[in-house]
């Protein structure tokens, strides 16, 4: 089961369930006083560095909750191009994912999320490459809106700007940027949009987060001059929270499951060193906004209110902090005048929510149903219970665009439950799925609207204002227009409420490979998003194929209700590739999008909207044996990619590994990554051996070097190293031409290395026994070659073959060198 968090912690800290995402906030006293130390704190920090689970959490949370400063991670990419531990889900749909659990871990350490338009095209070895690809000036835009928007007093780089080609390209490119745009955020005249739209910031100084890791080792970092350097202590314990910061740390950092980053809390001290790059020294080595004023008195008018919530962070009530409500109220018209925009509409919010926690009150907007449409009309029922003494009317209840829902002008009488009905009207004009998803952009920059970029995910739309009045003061309380239903184990349970389009479509397998020029039935499935919907669905087809009929009808009642229509697809006679692509027609209104629910414990509920389209092939392939036996790995769409092409594949459960249980397969395939993620394996491989010494075939795939549950993967030595070859288009060479890999059933050339995606493999074993043959070589530009990438031996009477080439990343996109390599190596004998 995904861990959750009991509810008495921090209110930053609430587990990143979906059942916790989206419910109303219910912090105790101690949290409540964390959130008014956090009121108190002008100034902002932001983090830099490439991908999901790249920051450093412990840092992340020092800044947020010793020193309490707003504090931002800008991840420049989504981690779409990552492995997925949890699920199959890869490229966008993992993007999503990883967005997900970003979110999650800033709500569990106090931060916020930014990210830029830069796509995660997979690993690059050098900074040139990357920001070829990233189109360099464009990123560095995107990182130069948001610093002028975030406008952080310090900003902390990841990596070391210096050492380019020694790591992950986006690694140094991160910190490269970084670099770059500390000195162009401050000039209006370098990317003017942002500057106009944000205006022109410059922070106060730049860091880079150092460590004995960038020096090679312990005694190198020991040896070295830290004049540059400061020191922040970040194993403080919080007796507000009741966590030490390395706990937080480790809580945000295990909200990263899809690359197993899994974390076990520590405790004490520990210390955390920042490199100074650029702008002021600190006058202090131990605090990274020394120098820095971080009062209410660096903004002008802020010195009354600094002095209100003074006197309430000392004399904080912990047995009933709703007698602060009175002075937050007055603070609270005070930051109304603010003449800083950009504070104002911070603190604003922070002590909206203050109030509201301080007074014991619980406010929400629920639908009746977890998805509507634009322009639809579907029920909310809002609730207002006062629990507390604190004396509220609630005036009304307004939408977010200022129309009223509802008039009250009526007590809030305490603990009295008031639910009002109400019938709304959405006024959205677009969907809620991810929004840099929306348009095809390229490979390395997603499309998205000038003023959606920077945002972790696509703005709610859905929303009500309660207007409350305290005395003769107003409190606006916005409030997002969720779902929720009671499940029978998890109790309350909470969702976002989504806009999805009235019809959707979607092809079950992404990938159809015809191996002769027979027709198939192929079924599109239509799925109704409201009810009573009729239309019907063409099927687009690429040049030189067949698709009859010309359209299905379709008839739909109840919303969800789903329909699958039939079309016979021929392909021609010679090889082929292209996409079948359903549109559904509603009237004089055109849907091309298939809808796809992600559903997991630890991120809310996804709905995201994906062109709706599968590719063909017509492929000149052939196979030997039928059966295969397949061991899941951490997740991959292997099995159904293999009975595209015929045959039959079983999942074999790690327990019921034998020999007299696997005889019956002519292969048997493991999963990517199964020896970092199966136990079971450490104890089945003299099974596997036998099986394949009595004349099977076993294909193991990549495996990292790194936390295997066992070395013991072959029956000779094999040592699997980091060698990985990211450029998709470099040369393969033929090793051992004749070997049968190469030649049978299927003739193997250079044709079938052609449009491969993302890369050609990654961790290559770089040492083996003499019993392997190495099939391929391949490298890099500038990279010596590797031989690594697909070994093969005989052992008995069978074969073991261990491959790092990305089959998990071709078959699924449906590159038929890749289908026609590995029926080869399945059919070797």
């Amino acid at each position: 089961m995904i861990q959750k968090i009991s509810a008495g912690l921090l209110i930053l800290l609430v587990s990143a369930t979906s059942l916790v995402a989206q419910q109303p906030q219910k912090p105790t006293a101690s949290e409540i006083y964390h959130e008014l130390q956090n009121l108190n704190f002008i100034g902002s920090a932001l983090y830099i560095a490439a991908h999901p689970d790249d920051e450093n959490t412990r840092l992340i949370s020092y800044l947020a909750n010793d020193i309490h400063a707003r504090t931002a991670y800008l991840s420049l990419t989504r981690g779409d191009g990552g492995q997925n531990l949890v699920g199959p889900e890869i490229r966008e749909l993992l993007g999503v994912i990883r967005t997900q659990e970003l979110l999650a871990a800033r709500r569990t350490d106090g931060g916020s999320q930014l990210f830029t338009r830069a796509n995660d095209f997979g690993y690059s070895k050098h900074p040139d490459e990357t920001l070829a690809i990233w189109e360099k000036d464009e990123v560095l835009s995107d990182v130069v809106r948001a610093i002028r928007q975030f406008k952080p007093d310090i900003i902390i780089n990841r990596f070391d700007h210096r050492t380019p080609g020694q790591t992950h390209g986006h690694h140094t490119s991160s910190a490269m940027l970084g670099f770059d745009a500390f000195d162009l955020v401050g000039n209006a005249a370098k990317f003017p949009t942002s500057a106009a739209t944000f205006g022109a910031w410059q922070p106060t100084r730049l860091f880079m987060n150092t460590s004995w890791w960038f020096y090679g080792s312990r005694e190198n970092f020991e040896k070295a001059d830290k004049t540059n350097l400061i020191e922040v202590e970040t194993g403080n314990y919080y007796p507000a929270l009741g966590l030490s910061n390395g706990e937080i740390a480790s809580l945000s950092r295990s909200m990263h499951k899809s690359q197993g980053f899994g974390s076990t809390g520590s405790r004490g001290n520990e210390t955390e060193y920042l490199e100074f790059l650029k702008g002021v020294f600190p006058q202090e080595k131990t605090n990274p906004f020394s120098g820095i004023n971080t009062t209410w008195s660096r903004l002008v008018g802020g010195k009354a209110i600094g002095a209100i919530l003074t006197q309430l962070e000392q004399n904080f009530d912990f047995k009933n902090p709703s007698t602060m409500v009175g002075s937050l109220m007055q603070a609270y018209q005070l930051i109304s005048n603010l003449e800083d925009t950009h504070w104002r509409a911070i603190k604003l919010s922070q002590i909206e929510q203050l109030i509201i926690d301080c007074s014991g009150l619980y406010i929400e907007a629920v639908a009746d149903t977890q998805s509507i449409n634009t322009k639809g009309r579907y029920n909310v029922t809002f609730e207002a219970v006062n629990r507390g003494s604190v004396p509220f009317n609630l005036q009304s209840i307004r939408a977010n665009d200022g129309s009223v829902i509802l008039v009250m002008n009526e007590p809030l009488t305490q603990n009295k439950k008031f639910n009002y009905p109400s019938e709304m009207v959405s006024k959205a004009t677009a969907t809620s799925a991810p929004y840099w998803l929306q348009e095809e952009g390229s490979l390395g920059m997603y499309k998205v609207k000038e003023e959606l970029i920077g945002l972790p995910e696509t703005p709610v739309q859905e929303q009500v204002v309660f207007n409350l009045q305290y005395r003769r003061m107003t409190l606006p309380i916005t409030r997002n227009v969720i779902y929720k239903y009671n499940d029978p184990v998890d109790g309350e349970v909470y969702q976002p409420l989504e806009l999805v389009p009235e019809v959707s479509t979607s092809i079950a397998d992404k990938v159809l490979i015809f191996a002769s020029s027979d027709a198939r039935q192929i079924a599109v499935k239509v799925r109704a998003g409201r009810d009573s919907i009729n239309g019907f669905v063409q099927l687009g087809k690429p040049e030189g194929w067949m698709v009859s009929p010309a359209q299905q009808s379709f008839m739909l009642t109840r919303k969800g209700e789903e329909q699958t229509v039939v079309f016979m697809v021929t392909p021609p006679e010679n090889q082929s590739e292209g996409y079948l692509e359903p549109l559904a027609v509603v009237g004089d209104r055109f849907y091309t999008k298939e809808l796809v629910t992600i559903d997991y414990d630890h991120i809310p509920y996804q709905s995201v909207l994906l062109p709706s389209k599968a590719k063909v092939a017509r492929l000149n392939i052939k196979k030997k044996g039928e059966l295969i036996g397949y061991i899941n790995g951490a997740g991959d769409a292997i099995p159904e990619s293999l009975r595209q092409i015929g045959y039959t594949v079983t999942t074999i459960e790690p327990t019921d590994i034998s020999v007299v249980n696997l005889k019956k397969y002519d292969a048997v395939v493991m999963g990517i990554r199964a020896y970092n993620t199966v136990e079971e394996l450490a104890f089945k491989q003299d099974e596997l051996n036998k099986y394949v010494e009595q004349g099977g075939t076993l294909l193991l795939q990549y495996n990292t070097s790194h936390r295997m549950k066992t070395q013991d993967i072959a029956p000779f030595s094999l040592k699997l190293s980091r060698d990985r070859v990211t450029d998709e288009f470099s040369q393969v060479d033929f090793l051992a031409p004749k070997h049968s890999v190469l030649n049978t059933p299927n003739k193997i050339s250079q044709e079938d290395f052609k449009g491969w995606v993302q890369e050609r493999g990654l961790y290559f074993p770089n040492e083996w026994d003499d019993a392997f043959t190495p099939i391929l070589g391949m490298h890099d530009k500038d990279y010596p070659q590797t031989e690594g990438s697909l070994l093969v031996a005989s052992f008995g009477k069978g074969h073991y073959i261990y491959t790092g080439l990305s089959f998990f990343r071709e078959l699924p996109a449906g590159v038929p060198g890749a289908y026609r390599l590995f029926a080869n190596l399945l059919s070797i004998e």
